[in-house]
């Protein structure tokens, strides 16, 4: 079980100090976690599984779309396809006859398409997704739209990288009681992965960018690299990230995060891991958990993530 704790930053000249004074009394534990499951097409069954963004719709099935991407050893012809697909349980997936955001054919995302994240819109969805270049050597947030999964056309850059935050990805957003909407993104900078935060008008923006919302912490498990993760919006005045930590060598794990209502101050920020990834039968594998959407259903809240870079799962998370 993890307590909450004030946040014990490290020294960064460009972030103000936007915790709160006193910890507010929040935490979260596990009480249960299972494979997810997919079926589809054998393009993409012959590929490993990251980032599944699941949510529900009005008529109650559950929707996701994820990463596939090229395993190991293979020939590497991109860095990754998004695929969607539908559930009845929230578990086993049937997945889409084709890709739904494939790489190019612009350049901004000729090497890959990564991390999608849906809004869903009246008039149907907006999908903010990481675009890779065709050299592999750098993304920036981009974003399609369309009224179906399998109509989506492709609206370019959501946020650009700059000289100070490169490689913009992860996208994660809210839409706050002042009508405008918060996005929260991974960036690049000083060696290691970091949230960012932007304010725009709608969901495409434009953005303006905010200070940091808090870094890593020293001699701890997320003492180095940082990543946005979910939002848990039930209560609106207390919402929480789920995000992603590791140390140095990159061993990401899953903690968590509680702002006030504007996302203006971190009011509470757990002290272990929620989820850490099991031993892996092998001892090469990739030692990662990584958080990728939250749904409140009537079993309680679902925490869905991948591990290994490679295979999907959810956690049944309990609020105390």
């Amino acid at each position: 079980m993890m307590a909450p704790d004030a946040d014990r930053s490290v020294a960064d000249p460009h972030r103000k100090d936007r915790v709160a004074d006193a910890p507010i009394d929040l935490d979260f534990n596990v009480k249960r976690i299972e494979d997810v499951t997919i079926a589809g097409p054998p393009a993409l069954m012959a590929r490993d599984l990251m980032s599944p963004y699941v949510w529900r719709e009005a008529d109650g099935r559950w929707a996701m779309m994820v990463r596939a991407v090229v395993r190991p050893g293979e020939a590497l012809t991109d860095t990754g396809v998004i695929w969607a697909g539908w559930s009845e349980d929230g578990r086993h997936f049937t997945m889409l006859d084709a890709p739904s955001i494939e790489p190019g054919p612009g350049d901004h995302d000729a090497g890959g398409v990564e991390d999608p994240t849906v809004v869903r819109r009246d008039d149907g969805y907006v999908v903010y997704y990481s675009g890779v270049l065709s050299d592999h050597s750098h993304g920036e947030l981009s974003y399609a739209t369309g009224p179906a999964l399998d109509r989506l056309t492709k609206s370019g850059v959501a946020l650009a990288s700059s000289k100070s935050e490169g490689n913009t990805k992860e996208a994660t957003v809210d839409r706050t009681a002042d009508g405008r909407w918060r996005l929260f993104y991974e960036y690049a900078a000083d060696e290691a992965s970091r949230i960012g935060l932007a304010i725009g008008a709608d969901v495409d923006g434009p953005w303006t960018e905010q200070p940091t919302p808090f870094m890593p912490r020293e001699d701890s498990w997320d003492d180095w690299h940082l990543s946005t993760g979910p939002l848990l919006t039930d209560d609106p005045a207390r919402p929480v990230m789920f995000y992603n930590g590791a140390t140095r060598d990159a061993r990401w794990r899953i903690g968590w995060v509680a702002f006030d209502a504007d996302y203006a101050r971190v009011v509470a920020r757990g002290i272990e891991p929620l989820v850490t990834p099991p031993p892996a039968d092998d001892r090469g594998a990739t030692d990662i958990a990584f958080a990728a959407s939250v749904v409140v259903a009537q079993d309680g809240i679902w925490l869905y993530y991948s591990l290994e870079d490679r295979r999907l799962a959810r956690a049944l998370i309990r609020r105390s």
